[in-house]
């Protein structure tokens, strides 16, 4: 029925109002009673809550059902019966309760992605009791991780994917973890609320243009990492070195990392400057910038970036482009 016709909230919203709103009031309890957790935490008989689910609530009216009519035949099998359910539902609640406590959580690290990318947040679970713990699942308001088994002494990575849309640090500030084992008559799970986040860069630039040629440092000079025709020596390792470029002879006499150097590569360096970028917006702008580092990583170039408060020299490999992409993805629109 159309809003016009019918100008009273529809049952369903009203419904989904409050149940949204006792959700968010039960999570500012639980995060009130538990305050914040460490980045390594072990689960207590506190942390853990319980509730039956729907196929429990289904189990529970079925063997009450059957007690009512073991009463009224006076029926000693039905009443076995009765009985035989009852123990296993009391023993499943206890099992799936114990099933959390004492499991150890650890927060493993986040890998940085751009925005528009899920980011894949990984939590480590140990096992360091003498039983099994089955049917482990870690999951937020809209995420879901795989369902794991975790062996006495195991440990294992869980991965939460987190939709992004804006570049930036993005906070994990709360997730859970729930298990439904045995026979999935009831639910039992523990909230957690960890400093934890990851960085998102910005989306790189789909139609970025070339970039201007007053970027580009003219001339040329020998690279000495990435010229192929001439061997020209060993120096020691810098993180970022291809490993192509490693020394492994040398290393498995010594024990020294070492890089093997080129000569007769001719390269130029290019200067990724914000400001030279123009009628564009802030976000355009470090999108543009974004894409320029990408492509130039790729093809193993030398670049520089210059952005407000923030300079950073050409130099190439994964440690100076994960520099400049974290430059990028916290700059402060203020600064423009």
């Amino acid at each position: 029925m159309s809003s016009t016709l019918w100008p009273f909230p529809s049952p369903r919203g009203v419904i989904t109002s409050i149940g949204s709103g006792a959700r968010a009031r039960v999570q500012r309890w639980a995060r009130k009673r538990q305050g914040t957790d460490p980045a390594t935490t072990t689960l207590g008989p506190g942390r853990v809550y319980i509730l039956p689910t729907g196929i429990g609530l289904i189990f529970g009216m079925m063997a009450f059902a059957m007690l009512l009519g073991s009463m009224n035949y006076n029926n000693n099998l039905s009443f076995v019966l009765t009985f035989l359910l009852v123990a296993i539902g009391l023993v499943s609640m206890h099992q799936c309760q114990r099933n959390l406590v004492g499991l150890e959580i650890t927060f493993a690290g986040a890998d940085p992605v751009f925005a528009g990318q899920a980011i894949r947040f990984r939590v480590a679970i140990t096992n360091r009791s003498k039983t099994a713990r089955y049917g482990i699942r870690l999951y937020t308001t809209t995420t879901f991780s795989d369902i794991q088994d975790l062996e006495p002494g195991e440990s294992k990575v869980f991965i939460l994917p987190v939709a992004t849309e804006e570049r930036g640090r993005i906070a994990l500030d709360r997730f859970g973890i729930r298990t439904m084992f045995p026979f999935e008559l009831f639910r039992s799970w523990a909230w957690l609320h960890m400093n934890i986040d990851g960085l998102v860069y910005p989306t790189p630039a789909e139609d970025a243009p070339q970039p201007p040629p007053t970027m580009a440092a003219h001339g040329h000079r020998q690279h000495d990492a990435r010229g192929e025709e001439d061997f020209a020596g060993l120096r020691r390792y810098h993180e970022g070195d291809s490993p192509r470029h490693v020394a492994w002879k040398a290393y498995a006499r010594s024990g020294q990392l070492l890089s093997k150097l080129f000569a007769g590569a001719d390269t130029s360096s290019q200067w990724f400057d914000f400001s030279e970028i123009q009628g564009r917006n802030v976000e355009e702008r470090l999108s543009i910038l974004t894409r320029w580092i990408v492509d130039s990583d790729r093809t193993l170039e030398d670049f520089g970036l210059r952005i407000p408060g923030e300079e950073f020299p050409p130099a190439h490999g994964e440690a100076h482009r994960r520099q400049c992409l974290e430059a990028l993805a916290l700059f402060d629109e203020s600064e423009a």
